[in-house]
């Protein structure tokens, strides 16, 4: 068994349901110790909702560039642990496949790093590069206690981050066929649109919403926010969900409540799509309230010093010729890039990730530590 196997199954092992670590940081901890990694526990959140984030830093050359592996040691809830194949915290084998929760999203790749900076420094205890680590409890929770803490810890030191590998599960097929140069924005909106409650039989006596709203909805459907660009498809708005009435079929509700999203790129910000909604909403006459909360910025690191080191590793290590993509939902990366000026996404295959029966080809999980030890030697170029 190699020994990015063997740590990934001892994190499997752990049931870290967010926001609980149940010691996975400290694992990881101890093995950072043994390479002078200085560790950092930062815990935040209330007592009912206490996350654990770990800051862990080598300086192996003051003045280098810090390269930092970010991701989450929490994962999802199981599900009905009946309807798995085994034990969801026991690492199991079958088919030459890893099974158990975390082992694509995203225990893996955190293994994968782990063992190739033991590698790396191994190898090249003083290159020119230093490196850090940083792991939360709470990326599948709400988020608000997590990452985005540490890196506005980070930024209140004035710790300069150079480059930002995220563990995200951002493969297709095989191990490197893609990885995430950025990631869209996100904005939701709880919309109340009033009325006047009413008998159903004499609808001149009430304000349908309902009928209010429609022509809005209708027109919001159809509107065209902005048309991407080369790195982002266009922003796209939809709704989640519609409430109104009051149960009863012969009652013209008073109020209906519309929860949407918009998916965003960096060609329009979370102002010019708040004002382009709104004057919708004006213009259909509407009475309405509205409450926004933005869940993250979009983020984009074109190719560069980052970009093109992670192509290469991927190439030598697999062959493969990997896709840029700014696809899917959001990760942390939207909080690190507030603080660092290149952060990319890379690690197993997504395809089982949140699933019964989550797993991962046994055979990408050496490749995946090859590649970020390959990562690590050329920039340290």
């Amino acid at each position: 068994m190699s020994r990015t196997l063997q740590l990934t199954e001892q994190l499997i092992a752990r049931p870290s349901v967010t926001p609980d670590d149940a010691g996975c940081q400290q694992l990881i901890a101890e093995r950072l110790q043994a390479m002078d990694f200085d560790c950092e526990t930062l815990a935040s959140g209330p007592e009912s909702f206490r996350v654990t984030n770990l800051w862990a830093q080598r300086i192996a050359r003051p003045g280098a560039p810090l390269l930092v592996f970010a991701g989450h040691t929490d994962v999802v809830p199981t599900g009905p642990v009946a309807q798995w194949s085994q034990d969801p915290f026991t690492p199991t084998h079958r088919d030459g496949k890893l099974y158990g929760r975390g082992a694509a999203d995203m225990k893996t790749s955190i293994a994968a790093f782990i063992v190739a900076v033991e590698e790396f420094v191994a190898a090249k205890p003083e290159a020119p590069l230093n490196l850090a680590l940083l792991l939360t409890s709470d990326e599948e929770g709400p988020a608000l206690d997590g990452t985005v803490k540490v890196c506005e810890a980070l930024q209140a030191r004035g710790v300069q981050l150079d480059y930002c590998i995220v563990g995200e599960p951002t493969s297709v097929q095989r191990t490197g066929d893609m990885i995430k140069n950025g990631r869209r924005g996100t904005m939701s909106g709880k919309l109340t649109v009033k009325g006047v409650q009413g008998h159903i039989a004499y609808p001149h006596l009430a304000r349908n919403p309902i009928h209010l709203f429609a022509p809005a909805l209708a027109e919001l459907t159809e509107t065209e926010w902005d048309k991407g660009n080369d790195y982002f498809p266009p922003t796209t708005w939809q709704v989640s969900n519609i409430h109104g009435g009051t149960g009863a079929s012969n009652v013209i509700p008073g109020a209906i409540v519309v929860d949407f999203n918009f998916r965003f790129c960096t060609e329009s910000s979370p102002e010019s799509l708040q004002r382009r909604l709104a004057a919708v909403l004006e213009h259909h006459g509407l009475e309405y309230e509205l409450v926004w909360t933005v869940g993250g910025l979009p983020f984009l690191t074109t190719p560069g010093r980052l970009v093109n080191a992670v192509r290469a590793a991927i190439r030598e290590e697999t062959g493969i010729e990997t896709e840029l993509s700014t696809t899917g939902g959001t990760s942390d990366g939207r909080f690190i890039a507030r603080i660092c000026p290149q952060v990319i996404e890379l690690g197993p295959s997504n395809a089982t990730i949140h699933k019964i029966d989550e797993h991962i080809p046994v055979a990408d999980i050496e490749p995946l530590k090859n590649i970020y030890r390959r990562v690590l030697d050329k920039l340290a170029q």
